[in-house]
């Protein structure tokens, strides 16, 4: 099994997972944010969503240059367009990681902002740590989100307060 097979396998796999996550958020909340500083409820939940297919495609040109983030932020105009998102985006980035071998991801990734190199790494350490690590990350961040509002969270890696998979 190649890296970029095990890669897709962890990718189906937490999908999965952010798909019951993403299922529990309420339509009614979707302008709610814990703080003035926070995402909303909708913009953290989109962000989950869409963070595999817009890393990838990310990924897949080097150098990249630097996205205006603010730029990248979606609001769901409903709950119901969460999952269908998360979809799309996962099949994105099964397509842009199955164009890629070993070699591509061992070669060196850059981001640049105009001429000025901002980041540089293995293409492979940056779909870990952003495509995966920080998806997982907001992903957790979303199940704050749903405590705060008092919606029952799902089994994540194990039991919640709310839903044991193992009883």
């Amino acid at each position: 099994m190649t890296a970029v097979d095990r890669m897709l396998d962890e990718l189906e796999q937490e999908a999965q997972t952010t798909r019951r996550v993403l299922e529990r958020v309420p339509d009614d909340r979707l302008t709610w944010r814990p703080h003035p500083k926070a995402r909303t409820l909708g913009e953290l939940a989109m962000h989950v969503a869409t963070t595999p297919g817009n890393v990838a495609r990310l990924s897949a040109t080097s150098p990249a240059q630097a996205p205006r983030f603010e730029d990248l932020e979606q609001r769901p105009g409903r709950a119901a367009d969460l999952v269908p998102s998360l979809n799309a985006s996962v099949e994105e980035a099964k397509a842009v990681l199955r164009t890629m071998d070993d070699a591509a991801l061992g070669a060196t990734w850059t981001l640049m902002r105009g001429d000025r190199q901002l980041l540089a790494m293995p293409r492979g350490a940056l779909l870990r740590a952003i495509m995966l690590n920080h998806w997982y990350h907001h992903r957790g961040q979303l199940t704050v989100y749903l405590r705060e509002l008092d919606v029952a969270v799902p089994s994540v890696y194990g039991p919640s307060a709310d839903e044991n998979p193992f009883a």
